[in-house]
């Protein structure tokens, strides 16, 4: 069974930064894609950033220039550096692994990132 932990959400001021952790355990018995997701109430869970194992990455239009996504293979953790938070930043944010074989996909149980002016 694959658990993943994030970690690294909070409170934090307009203009100012934050950075999410997520920690793969378990067995995965393929390569991966690592990403991650937002969620505000009532609405539907949104891409942030995903990359691959091969590290290409992949980011939203509302958070490129400002977000950062990276991973540590030897830790099974991504990670997601973000800036010039905005009040729309506010969300839930998931961490998600896709198995590339197979598509199998993981969920983590979310980190509450709010952005305060």
């Amino acid at each position: 069974q694959v658990q993943l932990v994030e970690s690294g959400g909070g409170l934090v001021q307009l203009g100012g930064s934050l950075r999410l952790s997520c920690a793969a355990s378990g067995t995965i018995c393929s390569s991966y894609t690592m990403g991650w997701y937002r969620q505000t109430p009532g609405k539907q869970r949104d891409h942030v950033a995903h990359i691959t194992s091969g590290g290409l990455t992949n980011y939203a239009e509302a958070v490129k220039g400002r977000f950062t996504i990276s991973r540590d293979n030897a830790k099974n953790t991504a990670y997601l550096q973000m800036s010039s938070l905005k009040s729309e930043d506010t969300a839930v944010y998931y961490c998600r692994i896709i198995l590339e074989h197979g598509g199998v996909d993981y969920w983590g149980q979310g980190t509450q990132v709010t952005v305060s002016s």
